[in-house]
């Protein structure tokens, strides 16, 4: 990010996660992206380095870090070893699922479950999507009966990260009996545990088009038990929560954005000084001179957009539109810019081993995870005709 962002505390930080990518992460990578799933070891020496949980309080073991740029340095250095599919595991843990323990958890469930999310014992994926229920939640048709003193749980969600190599998944589940597109109060979260449930069950590996190093799955739920401890919240509060988890997911993504975008600028950088056409260095076309200036300054921009999203969510004052404003921005830029990059680079670029490549893979998924462009456009115009 730009000068005067990060504070010393922040570079004090960073030493600690590139020791950590440089010995737990880049060794390892090549044969992850092959295998299409990381060690389960690279989850338990990130909680042995701190890296896990940043903002669960110290009551509950972990470092109370809420300062959202330490979470952004984590993906800087995770960029700078192209090995974004570890920051996207790390983010689904993190931004998605650890925020609604935080938020929604009562003092028993958080006593329970956020060691566990700081340790590496427990690692989570977030399991609202369905194949006929994507961005429109309210088409879910996973359904939670209600059962004695729990729930029986029956439904398959597709497209979850850590799904195959998680412990346990938040859940969105229809718990009003009815079908069809339901209202606001007939669905509820559950954090599920796969330990101890049969029903729980992962089905193949999903081939992505990047990212490969994080697992992504269909998962299936057969009459699985769920205790009433596991649901968050009251029940039928499940989408009104979601809402209220959108802005940290959102800036979690837009902060991928522009730090992919930032990376692959300077790969590119690098590149067309050590490369020559017709006895001609790259950077002596205006073409390349232009292209690059071009970037640089929409990386400019995009980087105060948003540390400006940053800022308030520390503040604690960044709502969803600001959060849809952010992802849609930076999503967007991270597209163009693999995109130019990659032509800068000639044939090379479209060798994967080159990151430029791997990049333009990875930000595909950014402008539609966490929030299509095409529904954030749509929370920005309802504000603004409203």
């Amino acid at each position: 990010m730009f000068t005067g962002f990060y504070e010393e505390i922040h570079e004090e930080f960073r030493e600690v996660v590139r020791e950590f990518v440089a010995r737990e992460v880049t060794p390892h990578y090549r044969r992850w992206d092959a295998e299409h799933r990381m060690d389960r070891s690279v989850w338990e020496s990130a909680a042995e380095n701190g890296l896990l949980g940043l903002a669960v309080p110290e009551e509950h073991g972990g470092m109370g870090l809420d300062d959202y740029r330490y979470r952004m340095v984590l993906d800087e250095e995770l960029a700078r070893a192209d090995a974004l599919a570890v920051a996207l595991a790390f983010h689904l843990h993190d931004d998605w699922v650890l925020p609604a323990v935080m938020t929604y958890g009562t003092p028993e469930q958080k006593e329970a479950w956020l060691p566990r999310f700081i340790d590496g014992s427990f690692v989570t994926s977030v399991a609202w999507t369905e194949p006929g229920a994507g961005s429109d939640l309210r088409a879910v048709r996973t359904k939670a009966v209600r059962d004695g003193e729990g729930y029986l749980l029956t439904g398959q969600k597709t497209f979850i990260g850590n799904g195959i190599t998680g412990d346990g998944a938040l859940v969105l589940a229809r718990t009003d009996g009815s079908s069809g597109r339901g209202a606001e109060d007939s669905f509820s979260l559950f954090l599920v545990e796969k330990e101890g449930n049969p029903g729980y069950r992962a089905g193949n590996q999903l081939d992505k088009m990047g990212l490969k190093a994080s697992d992504t799955a269909e998962l299936f739920f057969d009459e699985v038990r769920v205790p009433l401890r596991n649901r968050l919240g009251q029940e039928g509060q499940g989408l009104e929560m979601i809402k209220h988890l959108l802005p940290q997911g959102r800036l979690a993504v837009a902060a991928a954005s522009v730090v992919v975008s930032g990376q692959v600028l300077q790969d590119t950088v690098q590149y067309v000084k050590d490369r020559s056409t017709f006895d001609a260095a790259l950077t002596e076309y205006q073409n390349t001179r232009f292209r690059l200036a071009e970037q640089q300054v929409t990386l400019e921009a995009t980087q105060h957009y948003v540390a400006e999203a940053v800022r308030r969510f520390n503040a604690g004052e960044l709502d969803v539109v600001a959060a849809s404003k952010a992802k849609m921005w930076a999503s967007e830029r991270a597209k163009e810019a693999a995109d130019i990059c990659l032509q800068l680079h000639g044939g090379y670029g479209y060798i994967l081993e080159y990151p430029v490549a791997q990049a333009y893979l990875a930000v595909r998924l950014l402008t539609i995870f966490g929030g299509t462009s095409e529904i954030l456009r749509e929370t920005v115009a309802a504000q603004m005709l409203s």
